[in-house]
């Protein structure tokens, strides 16, 4: 039985990813941070089998900006595979908080791979890398592409794509970055500018919200599903060899575009209800996101199956289901 270590267990993509190890026979290990608050909602459906947490499946308490807690980790579980997903993740936030961001999401990265490197530990190793490390260098973007970052979160980024190339080179790790592109579902968080659609376009719907207001429409982005993308990040760490992949749909669609689309699945018309709000403005914009990810399809064999149109529909199915529930009061949190 294969042993994982997945950081960032508790957000989006972490939830779709403990959900296939375990569907491939792992012992499976997540981390996640201490809150005064319930913080495993994405995961209680993934862990649980007729009420039950399955045997195969642990949550220990640890932070990035503790080296000591992740060493340990890493010492004592011993993990076949650590896939490091934990970040602070939001690019809009970064700006607020750049010193954390940097902490965290690059400097949380080194610790890790560090961890790995000092417990002599022989895990190969997943780094959750980012198109926006790409910024402002003109779209389409593949490996090969420079990165130009444009946010304190593209920076931190870039620092830990290095990091993981470097660790490779030096240490001789089977660590390999997925450069992802943005990828979405309903287990989105809610501050994210697709979610923040649906979960609106949900709640007009039932005539619980007015308006949604969004910053730059015209930002062109390659949205995919994230339960396919995480089945990449698997199948990275299963190759002989490690290496950097652009994991990404190859699609360009504008934010104007997918609250078109969003509102036309219940029947409004976008327009009437979107207001472009300076406020959500970012100091310096990305304009244009578009991955080629020709090498993931000649060398891993993946390539996306639910495209633009589907991915929005999904969306707006699971906001409207969640919406439902909750004026139900169905909802339960329970802690793991």
């Amino acid at each position: 039985m294969k042993r994982a270590l997945v950081t960032g267990t508790t957000g989006q993509d972490g939830s779709y990813l403990v959900e296939l190890l375990l569907a491939k026979g792992y012992e499976v290990h997540g981390l996640k941070r201490r809150s005064s608050s319930f913080n495993t909602g994405r995961i209680e459906e993934a862990v649980r089998s007729e009420g039950h947490r399955p045997d195969r499946f642990s949550m220990h308490y640890a932070d990035l900006a503790d080296a000591a807690s992740v060493t340990n980790l890493v010492r004592d579980i011993e993990p076949d595979e650590v896939y490091h997903l934990g970040a602070q993740s939001h690019v809009a936030v970064s700006f607020e908080i750049p010193e954390y961001t940097a902490d965290i999401t690059g400097l949380g990265t080194i610790r890790l791979l560090e961890a790995i490197r000092a417990s002599g530990v022989p895990s190969r190793f997943y780094q959750a890398s980012s198109s926006e490390m790409f910024g402002s260098t003109p779209p389409p973007q593949n490996e090969a592409t420079p990165f130009h970052p444009r946010s304190p979160y593209g920076c931190a980024k870039v620092f830990g794509y290095w990091s993981t190339v470097n660790y490779r080179e030096a240490y001789d790790i089977h660590a390999s970055n997925g450069i992802l592109f943005n990828h979405e579902s309903g287990r989105r968080g809610e501050t994210f500018v697709t979610r923040k659609i649906t979960r609106a376009v949900a709640r007009i719907a039932a005539g619980l919200q007015s308006e949604l207001r969004l910053g730059n429409l015209d930002a062109v982005r390659d949205w995919g599903y994230a339960p396919e993308y995480v089945e990449a990040m698997w199948l990275m760490l299963q190759q002989d060899e490690p290496d950097d992949y652009v994991i990404a749909t190859g699609e360009a669609h504008t934010v104007r575009e997918f609250a078109e689309v969003a509102f036309a699945q219940v029947g409004l018309n976008w327009q009437d209800y979107v207001v472009e709000d300076p406020r959500y403005m970012r100091p310096s914009e990305v304009d244009a996101l578009i991955g080629d990810a020709t090498k993931a399809k000649e060398k891993l064999g993946w390539e996306p199956k639910v495209h633009f149109a589907e991915l929005v529909k999904r969306m707006i199915e699971d906001d409207t289901t969640l919406l439902e529930h909750e004026l139900a009061g169905r909802l339960v949190r329970v802690e793991l």
